[in-house]
């Protein structure tokens, strides 16, 4: 039976209310992996009239976390980053993701940009969800269209965050 946002956006809540931290986010994961197969899920937020990077489709009144549409056409990759003060999961509905995880060798500091290097590389693929809690540095890179879910603690909307750059 397919599930509705609301009732996808209630489980989150129950869930990060009953555990709140790194367990309850990673129970979260798991739910959105079980929506983003939900094909009548799929086609109603991210399906062909959503073309839009950045579509806000719920923000937790209670505990603050929002669930947003992402939609990129075409390549489209990303410098390493992290979600400042928050969390994050990357749940892919369609296309594929390349996503490496860094290793932070030198704090950012001020205005100058933290060093980190590769620490793995893996796709995320339509059905896979990952958890990047504070702190995680993280790039995506694609090279067709991708459709995605993603869940953050807070809306990173305006909110102040590290930068990074690859070691030489």
């Amino acid at each position: 039976m397919a599930q509705t946002l609301e009732e996808f956006a209630h489980v989150a809540h129950e869930l990060l209310t009953a555990q709140p931290g790194a367990a309850g986010r990673e129970q979260v994961r798991a739910a959105l992996e079980r929506v983003l197969v939900d094909d009548a899920f799929v086609e109603r937020h991210l399906g062909p009239d959503n073309d839009s990077p950045r579509k806000l489709l719920y923000e937790d009144a209670d505990l603050g976390f929002c669930i947003f549409a992402h939609v990129y056409s075409g390549a489209r990759g990303s410098r390493p980053h992290d979600h400042g003060p928050s969390w994050a999961i990357y749940g892919q509905a369609r296309g594929t993701t390349e996503m490496t995880d860094w290793e932070v060798i030198e704090a950012a500091q001020g205005d100058r940009p933290g060093k980190v290097k590769p620490a793995r590389t893996y796709d995320l693929n339509p059905g896979e969800a990952h958890l990047y809690n504070e702190g995680d540095v993280h790039s995506p890179s694609r090279v067709a269209e991708t459709r995605l879910i993603r869940i953050e603690g807070i809306n990173m909307e305006g909110v102040g965050r590290s930068t990074y750059e690859a070691a030489s």
